[in-house]
């Protein structure tokens, strides 16, 4: 088996360093790195910024060496709101972004950038972790800062599927439901599209899935040919769901999944 060059962005957050912790897991297979801004927070996540390139996704100059000789790119870079100052009683919390850290910057411009440039640098296969609710206007996630984050996360997915048909890279775009903090292999997988589990899950569940879930997606996605040109959305049922029959095969699980928006 080819030794397979990984760089994965975004990866001093949370499910960006299970994404590269997994990896690392598998130096036979991946030859995994991580890029980020803070050098201190990767020294302080994994120890060391040995396996590490430093660099701001908004400007794409910073991404060149880090792309050098790499089979495959995971995107894993998002905007991320903060409360502006603790709310009054009986008041809803306010939100904003850094400056410089709009939705339209980070997950539009940022993530164009971050496609050409693995283009450009020759690049074979990019994965895209997004959040379902892409189709839905008035998702609450939107209206956090008036960013329209997912608004502006589902128009990158779209320029990934032009680039990628457009310059023959395989893509796959990983939409997940609500993060939890919660371990991972214990539940079976669901995939969809168009948001349409976030309405009409079976049995009502809960639109969510761990963390760690999504980052073992991430990594079968890079080895199993069927996750390519494919575009999906992936929620969990709960642990112990008594209907429920833990995914450990992937295969049929991608096959479920088709290409485009």
């Amino acid at each position: 088996m080819a030794l397979k060059q990984v760089l994965v962005t975004g990866a001093t957050g949370r499910t960006g360093a299970l994404v590269l912790q997994k990896l690392l897991q598998h130096p036979e297979e991946f030859n995994a790195f991580g890029f980020a801004r803070s050098q201190a927070k990767a020294q302080d996540l994994f120890g060391s910024v040995d396996r590490f390139f430093f660099g701001d996704i908004t400007a794409k100059d910073t991404l060149t060496a880090a792309l050098e000789g790499c089979h495959c790119l995971v995107i894993l870079t998002s905007a991320t709101p903060r409360m502006k100052a603790p709310p009054a009683p009986g008041e809803r919390p306010e939100f904003e972004f850094e400056p410089g850290g709009m939705p339209e910057a980070v997950d539009y411009q940022g993530q164009i950038n971050q496609i050409d440039a693995a283009i450009a640098a020759g690049v074979q296969h990019i994965v895209l972790v997004g959040s379902m609710g892409g189709t839905q206007e008035n998702h609450p996630l939107n209206k956090l800062g008036q960013g329209n984050i997912l608004i502006w996360k589902r128009k990158a997915e779209a320029y990934l599927i032009d680039a990628g048909i457009g310059s023959g890279v395989d893509y796959t775009i990983i939409r997940a439901g609500g993060l939890l903090d919660q371990p991972g292999g214990v539940r079976e997988l669901l995939v969809g599209k168009d948001d349409v589990l976030l309405t009409q899950a079976p049995n009502g569940i809960a639109p969510s899935i761990p963390r760690a879930d999504v980052a073992e997606v991430v990594v079968q996605a890079l080895r199993c040919p069927t996750a390519k040109n494919k575009a999906f959305d992936v929620i969990s049922k709960p642990e112990n769901d008594a209907t429920a029959i833990v995914t450990t095969d992937f295969a049929p699980l991608f096959a479920q999944t088709t290409p485009d928006l």
